[in-house]
């Protein structure tokens, strides 16, 4: 049995934030919470992406925690040397072909030493491709055992032809490896997209893996990437923590991509993660970026990103909205195109969804989804909603001892 849902969103708050605040500077005292407190901390943890970390930065001494965050960093060590693995096969495929391949995110912070392997969960390997290379990296992806499972608007997901999803708490060493395959780096901010492609992709490809241009294109796509879910409130603190240790890294001439001269508008959509992340991570960011970026920002959207906080745009706000990051919009028209985009769904949005509720384990079953979006919205707009994916792994960390492998 659950605890009454208006206690599970005070929980996840509270939660959630000494998440983040341990995180960012460990060594708080250990929390004189409560068991159901302590189950939503592993749910929260999870949710975030940040147990593995924790194992190694938390001095929290409870010893089912302990337990629970030694767990999920042997089930992320023991992933990581498969997607390792499969990195190499993929390198040497795309020799052999000629193909010119960008690993993206947390391929990217992995080879670049800011992780240890077991330290950062990677849901799947993201790779960019030139447009016109799609097909035969498609045969490739086809000839190392993968299928297609779905196509969206920014990418084609595949999965292993063989192998189930895993209903686990937090990271599992038996989940399958997807692959997501890009031929642009874009974000809808909430309708309009935002593209840094030319940013990432490198001057002077070679067959095989190669890495992002330089630390500031790599920034460029985490800052989208974190802006895109800020926007949709499925923001996790492991963005925030990639961001950090990359920022630590960069010299100040290194923000200067983010202004890229074939760049076609300014970096606007990068002030809210930069100001979210110095709520947490003091100092990681130059002032002079700050000032730069204030002024590329809208008006509304630079005033409310002076006062968000993790919670609010993350998973960890457990009722839906009606209008997710209506506030990101730019001009009264996007706005109103946005807001016509909930109540009338394209078909592209009706087949995005479809194909979520097909291959998502934390929406089977689900009434919700299948009924129409007016219904949906109306009944947002009238009651508190719970979010599906946040209730699925609260109830993950409910059902499982929190030492449970």
């Amino acid at each position: 049995m659950l605890p009454p849902l208006k206690i599970v969103k005070a929980g996840l708050r509270r939660t959630t934030e000494a998440l983040a605040a341990e995180l960012a500077q460990p060594g708080g005292t250990t929390p004189d919470w409560s068991d159901l407190e302590w189950q939503l901390a592993t749910a929260a943890a999870a949710a975030h992406g940040v147990s593995p970390l924790l194992c190694r930065f938390s001095t929290w001494q409870k010893p089912e925690w302990r337990r629970f965050l030694a767990s999920q960093r042997e089930h992320v060590e023991e992933r990581h040397r498969r997607i390792a693995d499969l990195l190499k096969r993929i390198d040497a495929g795309a020799r052999t072909t000629g193909l010119a391949v960008v690993p993206l995110k947390g391929s990217a912070l992995h080879a670049l030493g800011l992780y240890a392997p077991g330290e950062r969960p990677m849901a799947d390997i993201d790779l960019l491709v030139r447009e016109h290379d799609a097909r035969p990296t498609i045969e490739l992806l086809r000839e190392l055992g993968y299928v297609e499972s779905f196509a969206q608007w920014k990418h084609r997901v595949f999965k292993p032809a063989v192998g189930t999803p895993v209903a686990a708490l937090g990271e599992h060493r038996d989940t399958p490896v997807n692959i997501e395959l890009h031929t642009r780096i874009q974000e809808r901010l909430p309708i309009s997209a935002a593209d840094i492609t030319e940013r990432i992709y490198p001057r002077e490809p070679r067959p095989g893996l190669n890495d992002y241009p330089s630390s500031g294109a790599l920034m460029s796509h985490l800052l989208l990437h974190t802006a895109g879910n800020i926007c949709n409130r499925s923001l996790r603190l492991l963005h925030l923590h990639d961001i950090s240790l990359l920022a630590m890294r960069m010299a100040a001439s290194d923000w200067d991509v983010l202004w890229d001269k074939h760049a076609a508008d300014a970096p606007w959509w990068a002030l809210p993660p930069l100001r979210l992340l110095a709520r947490y991570y003091t100092n990681a960011v130059p002032e002079a970026v700050f000032e730069r970026l204030e002024r590329d920002c809208p008006p509304l959207l630079r005033t409310i990103s002076r006062r968000q906080t993790l919670t609010q745009v993350s998973c960890s706000e457990l009722w839906l909205h009606a209008l997710p990051g209506i506030e990101w919009s730019r001009s009264f028209g996007e706005a109103g195109r946005y807001v016509r985009s909930r109540v009338r769904p394209s078909e592209e949005a009706i087949k995005e969804r479809a194909d979520m509720v097909r291959t998502q384990l934390w929406l089977q079953g689900q009434g919700w989804v299948k009924q129409n979006q007016g219904r949906r919205i109306l009944t947002m707009l009238t009651r508190p909603v719970p979010r599906m994916d946040t209730m699925y792994v609260v109830r993950a960390a409910f059902e499982a001892p929190a030492s449970a492998t």
